[in-house]
Parts: structure tokens; sequence; C-alpha cells
């Protein structure tokens, strides 16, 4: 395997989660008892270039299909987060009805629909047909296809560009990196704007939170590297934000490095001096990772097995795909977790991937009464407490394994 970016030779292990189905592969009834493809899930370091990545082992044509079961509209607080972002942008950027905003990976149009109602034109590239067509019922009109040079180039013939060009949560999922930046370039107008928001590196180190890798996501990313992969595709990064969203992220601001009507801020020096303090310049830092991912399964196991012996009941809420890289490390099967509750139609009467805990919707959890209901998608710990926090009337406690097991 070589970098993506600089096509260094890897030999750098970051961490190993050993085999593992892609975490968005759930399996119908019927398929239970037919052979199920798992993959390496082994992330490695660049010791070029710092980036870490796993190859592509799933390709993304695979992965991203139209049985795709992630649809951004069906948490609440994702959707809070998209308003309060279209409105910042409209503020900042002074959009109106003659501007064009174009979304990547825009799934079910959960954050154009905010600039629809607002009369400002709107485009959303998506290759998942059946996201896209929930979009496209919500009056938005899409592309489906997946982004990249090519596309690109197509749009920009067509007079198709962007004053304001964004991604949340697809610049991770790109196998071609290189190729995905180099089309940012070409669909922006010359004084417009890209966002771009991925779950930063440097919080998947800190609080442990190595369930965010599966093979969706080919690149973990630091501001640093990022800032490499933009400036070599002619793009200056010249703004930078750090949000709460999926455990901690950071929403980046670019334009054509040639543009000198938007002059760099401060903010982009001080999280460059941030990452360098913390040591991620140094290949020592990516060094002891696989550690702190086994003591949490430890940790896990240990709870779930002590569950067991005492024949106290235990259920999990959120079908996401972090749950699964959680499980399927951990060796989770149904004789430890009795099921997952889901708010999203297309999970449930499903079932999870290698584990085969089955999917059902939240009444289940009214009238199993578990004892214990484990959150899988933790970064949503507040939103999911508040909407379950009926389930202390029969004692039932909480738990969340990352970045450390806590029972509440």
């Amino acid at each position: 395997m070589t970098c993506r970016f600089c096509e260094t030779g890897l030999t750098h292990v970051f961490v190993d989660l050993y085999n593992a189905p892609p975490s968005n592969a759930f399996l119908k009834e019927s398929q239970l008892n037919e052979p199920e493809s798992f993959f390496p899930l082994k992330v490695y370091v660049c010791h070029n270039c710092l980036l870490v990545q796993v190859d592509e082992y799933e390709k993304s044509e695979a992965i991203f299909n139209n049985d795709y079961v992630y649809f951004s509209s069906y948490s609440t607080s994702w959707l809070q987060h998209s308003k309060v972002y279209t409105e910042q942008m409209i503020d900042l950027l002074k959009l109106n009805e003659e501007s064009k905003v174009i979304e990547i990976a825009s799934n079910d149009g959960y954050l154009l629909q905010y600039f629809k109602k607002k009369n400002i034109p709107v485009l959303g590239i998506e290759p998942t047909e059946n996201t896209a067509k929930v979009s496209q019922e919500k009056g938005i009109e899409n592309v489906i296809d997946f982004f990249g040079v090519r596309l690109a180039k197509e749009l920009s013939v067509k007079g198709i560009r962007a004053d304001l060009l964004l991604g949340n949560n697809v610049l991770a999922h790109v196998p071609d990196i290189k190729d995905f930046v180099s089309g940012l370039k070409i669909l922006l107008k010359e004084n417009g704007v890209i966002t771009m928001e991925f779950p930063h590196l440097l919080q998947l180190i800190e609080h442990n939170q190595f369930d965010t890798i599966y093979h969706e996501h080919f690149s973990y990313l630091s501001f640093v590297s990022v800032k490499k992969i933009f400036e070599s595709s002619g793009l200056k990064i010249i703004d930078v934000q750090q949000l709460p969203t999926h455990g901690g992220s950071l929403r980046i601001f670019a334009t054509h490095s040639e543009n000198s009507q938007r002059p760099v801020k401060p903010a982009v020096k001080i999280l460059s001096d941030v990452e360098e303090f913390k040591g991620m310049l140094s290949m020592d830092y990516y060094a002891n990772f696989q550690k702190k991912a086994f003591k949490i399964k430890v940790a896990l196991l240990k709870f779930l097995l002590e569950r067991s012996q005492d024949k106290q009941s235990v259920a999990a809420y959120g079908a996401a795909a972090k749950g699964n890289t959680l499980l399927n490390y951990c060796g989770v099967k149904q004789d430890l977790i009795q099921f997952v509750a889901d708010a999203n139609p297309h999970k449930q009467n499903k079932f999870l991937p290698g584990s085969h805990i089955p999917v059902v919707n939240e009444d289940h959890i009214r009238q199993s009464k578990p004892e214990y209901l484990i959150i899988l998608p933790w970064n949503l710990k507040d939103e999911i407490t508040t909407q379950l926090s009926y389930v202390r009337e029969w004692g039932c406690r909480f738990v969340i394994a990352i970045p450390e097991l806590q029972i509440f």
C-alpha cells in the first residue's frame, strides 16, 4: 500500500482492528445463513506526510450503493447544526437569489433544504440513489454521481460553479483525495469559498475514538495534513473552526490560492501550532494507539460478561457505523446484547453486519425494559439520553464505551 496523497510506501501501523464487514452492510433475515464478506481494518500512518489512512479494501462504489442506509435527517441535533450553519454562511458570504450553493455528499437534502427555503439556488451531488431520491422529493436538484475532477469539469463546462461549495463528513470518505480536492478547485468560482467538515484526528487519538474507524473512512485527517493536500491543488485554507460534532470536528474554509480578497485568519496558525505542540508532526505521537483500543475492548467485554453472569439484560441504542466497528472489534454477538433500537426505518428489521444483532424500533425498549442500554453513537449522548429519559422509570442505566466505559 502506498500513501493516497504523497505515494510513499506505508509500513507504520497506526491501529489494527482486524477483519470486519463494511459497517453499513446491514443484513436481511434471509441473508443470515449466507457467507458474509470481511475485510482487513488496518490503519497506517505515512511517515512522510503523516496522513493516517486505511487501504481501499472495499471499493467506494460498493459501499455507497443504492442500499445505503445512512440518512442524515434522522438526527435532530444534526439538523439543528445544519440550520445554524446555513444562517451563518448566508450572513458571512452575503448569499442571495443570484448565488449558487453546491453540496457534495448531500445525502437526503438534510442541509440544502435550509438554503432552498431562503430562495438560494442549490445543487446536491450524491452518489447514493436512494438518499438522493429523498432529497429530490424535497425539491432539491441532484446529480447522482461520485465527485472528482471528471464531474467538476462536466459541470463547469455547463456554467455550473459554486459561490459556496461544501461537504460535511465526505473528505474522509474519498479514496482518491487528490482528485477530489482538485475537483473542488475546478468547481469553485473565482471568489468562492469552500467549507469542509470532518472529524479531527487529534480528537480521535486523544479520546480513544477508534470506533470512528471503518471502511467508509479512507483517511483520518489532521489539520496539517489537510492543509498540505489543499495547497497541492492550488487552494489555501483561510480559516478553521473547531466543532463539537462527531466527537470533535474541524470546519475549514478555503479558496483559490491566488485569491487576495480573502486573507488567512489567525485561527489557521493557532491550530497548526496546537497540533505541533501536541506532537502530531512526530511519528512517536501515533505509536501507542493500539493499546488504547485494546483497553476499551477489555472493559466492554468485562462489563457484558458480568451482566450475563448476573442474568441482567443489556440492549443498545443507535445502529451507527461506529457501533458496528466497536462490536466487531470486541467480538460481541446477540448473546451479550439482545437488540439495537434505532429511529431509522431503513435499518429496522435488519441485522447488524458481523454481530447479527437485530435492529428494532424504539417501542421495543418500552416492551422489553432492559436493565442497561448502551449508547453506541456516543457523540449523540445528550440527544439520546433526553429522548430515552423514560427508561429511568424501571431503573435502566445508560452505558457508553468511548472514551472509557461509563455507567450512569
